[in-house]
């Protein structure tokens, strides 16, 4: 039992902590993506690749549909025969930024999601928009590495334990994903 209240006290104060402004700032990003027709592409790794799938269907089904304006929103994380491809046939630092490479156009966004911030493939396809056009959001823990450094627009969770930066990450997408739904509808 103090295991459980310990953590959980422990994830309320890095909850609390998460920077409202910056996530304020990635709705005004989505609104004007969404409003322009622009793509949407989100990654990341293990629970961050779940989180990508979670935000992806939430902006996709939950924030689009019945509504006029829609989100065009792809994970790269759910093409698995074709990551697996990369993956075997290239090397796995390449399976977003090759996605990316058949799919984006600049003025696009991709939202890259990595507790570390030193997830390769994460990394190559930020660097790859960044170079190609496209608006670039990063989702890190601290101190953030090379995803908080790289990406132009960055929201960190201030943690390094990385229980407490997916749980963050996670509030994030429902933060905006919900603000879509409920509060931002576009009718």
């Amino acid at each position: 039992m103090d295991y459980i209240k310990g953590y959980k006290k422990a994830t309320l104060e890095v909850l609390q902590r998460i920077p409202e402004e910056a996530v304020a700032a990635l709705i005004e990003t989505l609104e004007a993506v969404r409003s322009e027709g622009r793509q949407v592409f989100i990654c990341g790794n293990g629970g961050s690749a779940a989180t990508a799938s979670h935000f992806a269907n939430d902006l996709g089904k939950g924030a689009s549909y019945g509504r006029r304006e829609r989100f065009r929103v792809i994970s790269l994380t759910d093409n698995v025969p074709w990551i697996t491809a990369l993956a075997n046939d290239t090397d796995y630092s390449q399976v977003f930024v090759e996605q990316l490479k058949n799919f984006a156009r600049p003025g696009d966004l991709l939202i890259a999601i990595s507790g570390s911030g030193n997830s390769p493939n994460v990394l190559e396809a930020v660097t790859w928009a960044n170079e190609n056009g496209l608006e670039t959001v990063g989702m890190t823990g601290r101190p953030g590495g090379g995803l908080g450094k790289s990406a132009r627009q960055v929201i960190f969770v201030e943690s390094s334990h990385m229980g407490f930066i997916e749980d963050g990450h996670f509030l994030i997408q429902h933060l905006v994903g919900y603000y879509f739904m409920e509060a931002g509808s576009a009718e």
